[in-house]
């Protein structure tokens, strides 16, 4: 029999761990280093889909459309490489003691940890790994026979209500319900994960969006400025 442990801490990944968005990092990388296409065109389209996201106006398959298709632009082995050049770049800088603390503080407490997010797990299997968290709840891109990326999404999108979806899946797929746990936290920004923060016992609004933050002091949860120090050093 499956020991369940105690506690499961979630974690969204964009604006919540990492100080930025990481799919749309990704895709202005590639943008600006001329591997895109047009790089004006691609970074207008970036840009117009990090807009409608923050309005919650982009669905999953638009988002796919855009940032699944540019997994479609070179061989998996060449991928990997532009992927590493964008970890030591972008990723590894933006990841903060302040993040690090916090996963460090539920998985040495025993915690069941896994970042849940809609930005697919190409980009962020290697973030989660950075971050050492063992689990990823990600958005999967389709592969053809052949292994190549087709620029779909494979099954349901780790999105919105979708992001339920798949840590039930998950977790069964571990021998665990969501119920069986005495504590669950999930961590997040945006309101577009309204559906997950709804079902745990210790939603957190972090780093949240102005609507998020309103609606946390409405329902009185805990809210938790992550990069509050980095953010006054900016002002």
């Amino acid at each position: 029999m499956t020991t369940t442990p105690q506690t499961l801490a979630l974690f969204d990944l964009d604006h919540t761990l990492l100080p930025f968005d990481s799919d749309y990092q990704w895709a202005d990388f590639l943008a600006r280093t001329g591997r895109a296409g047009d790089p004006d065109a691609a970074r207008r389209r970036n840009d117009d889909l990090m807009r409608r996201y923050n309005e919650g106006t982009l669905s999953a398959q638009e988002a796919a459309d855009f940032m699944l298709g540019l997994l479609k632009l070179a061989q998996h082995e060449e991928l990997a490489l532009w992927h590493e050049a964008y970890m030591a770049e972008v990723v590894r800088p933006g990841i903060l003691p302040a993040a690090q603390a916090l996963v460090a503080r539920h998985r040495d407490a025993g915690a069941l940890c896994a970042i849940v997010t809609a930005t697919n797990e190409f980009v962020t299997t290697p973030i989660a790994r950075a971050l050492d968290i063992p689990h990823l709840i990600a958005t999967v891109p389709e592969r053809d026979a052949q292994g190549l990326y087709t620029g779909r999404i494979d099954g349901t999108p780790s999105f919105q209500a979708g992001k339920v979806l798949r840590v039930r899946q998950w977790l069964a797929g571990l021998g665990h319900e969501l119920e069986d746990f005495d504590e669950t936290w999930f961590y997040s920004d945006s309101m577009n994960d309204l559906p997950l923060l709804e079902v745990v016992s210790h939603p957190v609004a972090t780093n949240p969006s102005i609507a998020l933050r309103a609606l946390a002091a409405e329902r009185g949860w805990r809210t938790l400025d992550l990069f509050e120090d980095m953010q006054d050093a900016k002002s």
